[in-house]
């Protein structure tokens, strides 16, 4: 039995940057020979085991052959005859096709390493082009290595298109798609994700509502200089498109998270109000607090101004004068009590009315200060 560090933490090492989770390869073992040193499977299919002591997985070396669409369409074949060479040659990219044995050398039969000190993104084999899931991964690793001058090579890029026209990607499920979307939307360039993906036509299959609009990507990349939250850069990326029922498409075509739905149903809703917040009548005012229930969720409002202000940064703008304008807004509305109202014996509708006449009041009061500014 041999055991080997592989993928991201060998890769990651050799770029000098920091080390999170690491993965274990073990050649020459059998799922007996795990069971009997107190590794746990992680599953019953899949040749996977967790550390008794350190909880860190580690995976019989194995081959894989296509046998279905999509990402799971692979049937793995584990053994101890499964050598180092086999097992790395299935993995997608060069640089993560990389090995270090128990005393720190690299075992590199792929060339990552020259890729690495090249900047190149380049994948391992043909077989690439048999996992849909492939696209979005390198698309990803894109994203995170574009500030070291990382570039898809040109015959990657063109297996890409090939999986890209070949209807595969339409084989991805939400989760697993939505999964490589968000990791790669809080990278440091999140918007080489969309430029790669558009490079290789995948964008077309996946989100043919950004496929054509040169506006997608300016928001989205000043969310992230700003190191914005993850639904305040699904907003801004969908911030291209304008129809807010296209917006609803595809976030559930993806299955985003309720607070990135919610956000970018929102902002495309919403964002002209916010523009011209310091032209609103109170009750239009009002009426814009009350859509995001800034009484409840205080924060769902912050990320929509947050997201108007990168709308406006990718515009040119050096500031947004109606981020305060708004915030003050909410802080005059949610700051009117209701303790007095019930005190003179107001309940419900007439309590209501009582209530809204009062955040009117002082929001009437906020125009007029702010007015004078």
């Amino acid at each position: 039995m041999h055991i080997y560090k592989v993928g991201g933490a060998v890769r990651d090492r050799l770029l000098g940057r920091p080390v999170s989770d690491v993965d274990w390869l073990v050649v020459g073992a059998t799922v007996e020979d795990m069971h009997a040193q107190g590794f746990r499977p992680v599953g019953a299919d899949f040749p996977v085991f967790i550390h008794p002591k350190t909880g860190e997985e580690y995976a019989l070396a194995r081959t894989e052959r296509k046998s279905g669409r999509g990402y799971g369409g692979f049937t793995f074949h584990a053994s101890p005859e499964v050598t180092l060479e086999e097992d790395l040659i299935r993995r997608d990219l060069t640089i993560n096709a990389m090995a270090e044995d128990a005393q720190g050398n690299l075992l590199d039969p792929y060339n990552g390493k020259a890729d690495l000190e090249n900047r190149i993104l380049r994948h391992v084999s043909p077989a690439f082009a048999e996992d849909p899931l492939r696209v979005l991964r390198v698309a990803r690793f894109a994203a995170r290595y574009a500030p070291l001058g990382f570039n898809v090579a040109d015959d990657t890029l063109a297996l890409m298109r090939q999986l890209s026209v070949s209807g595969e990607l339409q084989a991805l499920t939400a989760e697993r798609a939505w999964k490589e979307i968000e990791r790669a939307l809080m990278e440091s360039q999140p918007q080489v994700f969309i430029e790669v993906l558009r490079d290789c036509g995948a964008l077309h299959e996946l989100m043919p509502e950004l496929d054509g609009s040169s506006q997608a990507l300016a928001p989205l990349r000043q969310a992230a200089e700003h190191d914005q939250s993850l639904p305040v850069r699904w907003a801004c990326l969908m911030l291209a498109i304008h129809d807010t029922t296209q917006i609803n498409a595809v976030n559930q075509r993806f299955k985003a998270p309720r607070d990135c739905q919610e956000l970018a149903g929102l902002v495309g809703d919403c964002l002209p109000l916010a523009d011209r917040a310091r032209e609103l009548e109170p009750s239009a005012l009002l009426a814009l607090l009350q859509k995001f229930d800034v009484y409840r969720r205080p924060q769902r409002f912050e990320e929509f101004i947050a997201a108007c202000q990168m709308a406006a940064f990718a515009r040119g703008a050096r500031s947004y004068a109606q981020a305060d304008y708004l915030r003050g807004a909410a802080s005059k509305a949610r700051g009117v009590d209701v303790k007095p109202l019930v005190a003179r014996g107001l309940t419900g509708q007439a309590l209501g009315e009582a209530l809204k006449a009062e955040r009117l009041h002082v929001l009437a009061q906020h125009k007029a200060t702010a007015s004078c500014v």
